[in-house]
């Protein structure tokens, strides 16, 4: 018969009668699956974070794209001398954005190993009743970063780097604002000094870290770039970065979540003081517990923190 004679051909069976032609080779079919495979493969590469936006210019706002699956991980830095000497703490202020979380850690853990930059990510996650100080928990990050690193970054956990240029070494001759102004999607002031920022520790010491009179959003980085100016160091900023406002991904989405930006007593006029005494020196806070994780194979420590504040110093951080 001809199925006999041709050992491409298949024989129907009485239930694909009337579909399939009476000819019906398996190479086509072999092709479409192949086909299907190729397309699930793309499919997955475009919805994940991979490396940059999603093709069409984005996606639905606050909503971060799933973590792609872990490429083959890099030589480990301690047996590559081109690493070179430094490391970077990472600290980032946290508290609830966990959908952020699961997309930041195993995205900077990529994009840092890539640039070769030694890193340890800290997760500066604030589990007390108080309104939310950012300024503080970069404090308390860097007073228990240890001394295997030697510079960090504050890094807002919504704000992911999209072109591999930017520059996250070692800050050797002064403050470095990897999110300048003309850069960042959001602020566009001069003196804004927010969302991403390198320093060496000698020169966080030398300003005397952050101030810990902000409880709530906003104005502590206006305030640490005076400190900034007032230990005579001098902010330098990216050059050569042609991505312009598409440089970063950002990933908060206000409609859903509203940032705490109350006034309460006498913050609004507190709020544009230099503060010349608190810092570094007299933050106070206990760790509740130090957590290592790995989140998609990328390596981080957890750290909840309880701060604490003097309400008759500053009676705004309370929400009452």
């Amino acid at each position: 018969s001809p199925a006999a004679a041709d050992p491409t051909l298949c024989p129907r069976s009485p239930l694909l009668l009337g579909l399939l032609p009476g000819r019906f080779s398996v190479f086509p079919l072999f092709f479409l699956a192949l086909l299907l495979g190729f397309a699930s493969l793309l499919w997955l590469q475009l919805s994940c974070s991979g490396e940059g936006p999603v093709a069409g210019g984005g996606q639905s706002p606050g909503v971060p794209r799933q973590p792609c699956p872990a490429p083959a991980p890099l030589p480990p830095p301690e047996d590559e001398p081109s690493w070179g000497p430094h490391r970077l703490a990472l600290l980032v202020p946290f508290r609830e954005r966990f959908e952020e979380l699961l997309a930041f850690v195993p995205y900077m853990h990529r994009f840092l190993s890539k640039k070769r930059i030694r890193h340890h990510i800290f997760i500066l996650n604030q589990v007390d009743h108080f309104r939310f100080n950012r300024a503080s928990l970069i404090n308390v990050g860097f007073l228990e970063s240890g001394n295997d690193t030697d510079y960090i970054a504050m890094h807002d956990v919504d704000l992911l780097p999209l072109n591999e240029q930017l520059d996250y070494s070692f800050p050797e001759a002064g403050p470095f604002h990897v999110a300048s102004p003309e850069l960042h999607p959001l602020y566009h002031y001069k003196t804004y000094v927010g969302g991403i920022l390198l320093l060496t520790k000698q020169h966080y010491e030398l300003c005397n870290g952050m101030s810990n009179r902000f409880w709530g959003w906003g104005r502590e980085d206006d305030e640490f770039y005076r400190r900034i100016k007032g230990a005579g160091l001098q902010v330098r900023r990216p050059s050569g970065i042609t991505t312009g406002y598409e440089t970063f991904q950002h990933l908060h989405d206000p409609a859903w979540r509203k940032r705490d930006q109350k006034r309460i007593a006498a913050q609004k006029q507190e709020q544009f003081k230099v503060d010349r005494e608190g810092g570094l020196n007299n933050v106070r806070y206990r760790i509740e517990s130090r957590t290592a994780l790995s989140v998609a194979g990328a390596p981080c420590t957890v750290l909840n923190i309880l701060l604490d504040c003097d309400t008759n110093e500053t009676p705004w951080c309370t929400f009452g």
